[in-house]
């Protein structure tokens, strides 16, 4: 398998995503609530149909996850699939705010191999497809995250999903050394650590596994460490596909 090759493959139907998710959005999302009481626009639909399509056409022979189909989800044993959530960040897409994103990540044997994510309101794509192989395309240019000379600092700071520190997070920090919190929404969170803005992430278990997958191959590409709270590792494919607990790091305190 070309990992390489199916990434940047990829690339540009992840930024014609973006033009249209910013399209869609100029012109008026219609919303509407899940049965998990979460919403779900129109952009999500047209953004799930567009990578969809083309992932199809790519990798025809692995199954796709998405978080907005029912499709596949009731595979059982799943060791070779894509997980897909078209738009992370739902409030910010629908509030007009920078922080949605749109990702892709490829499990191979419930490990995630290639990843990418693309912030379209900020013009920033990241993609991986292995160690030493983690990118961020920017401005015109393209910037191999993996090479980055990244300093270590005093002052660590983490970013997280809320402002509010559970105690069992704040155990974490303290063991680590987290003097600073930034609150960060979506996905973006990972592109930021890999990229050597922030130092990590700690998250109880929440949420799904297509929230994390692209963003936890790019942090790997990087050289950055991706466990549980007991440090084991983070596999793919666990029932209803929930996430366990999370600490990512990025290489300068791995």
């Amino acid at each position: 398998m070309n990992l390489k090759k199916i990434v940047e493959d990829l690339i540009d139907t992840f930024l014609t995503a973006g033009t249209l998710s910013l399209k869609l959005r100029d012109n008026g999302l219609t919303k509407e609530i899940k049965s998990d009481n979460t919403p779900v626009t129109n952009g999500d639909i047209e953004i799930n149909r567009l990578i969809s399509e083309k992932i199809s056409q790519i990798t025809p022979d692995i199954p796709i996850i998405s978080e907005e189909s029912s499709k596949n989800k009731n595979i059982k044993n799943l060791k070779d699939f894509w997980l897909i959530d078209p738009i992370d960040g739902t409030y910010n897409y629908l509030n007009n705010l920078e922080e949605f994103t749109i990702n892709a990540g490829l499990i191979i044997n419930n490990k995630p191999v290639a990843g990418l994510i693309y912030a379209p309101a900020k013009m920033r794509m990241f993609y991986s497809y292995g160690k030493g192989k983690a990118f961020e395309r920017s401005n015109g240019k393209i910037i191999n995250l993996s090479n980055l000379n990244l300093k270590k600092n005093d002052t660590l700071t983490f970013v997280s999903y809320s402002d509010k520190i559970k105690p069992e997070i704040k155990k974490i920090y303290d063991k680590i050394g987290v003097k600073k919190n930034i609150k960060i929404k979506s996905s973006f969170k990972f592109c930021v650590i890999a990229s050597g803005e922030f130092d990590g992430y700690v998250a109880e278990p929440r949420a799904y596994e297509w929230d994390i997958a692209a963003g936890h191959a790019i942090v790997n590409g990087v050289g950055g460490s991706v466990t549980d709270f007991e440090n084991n590792e983070i596999l793919y494919g666990k029932k209803n596909f929930e996430n366990s607990s999370l600490i990512i790091k990025s290489k300068k305190i791995k």
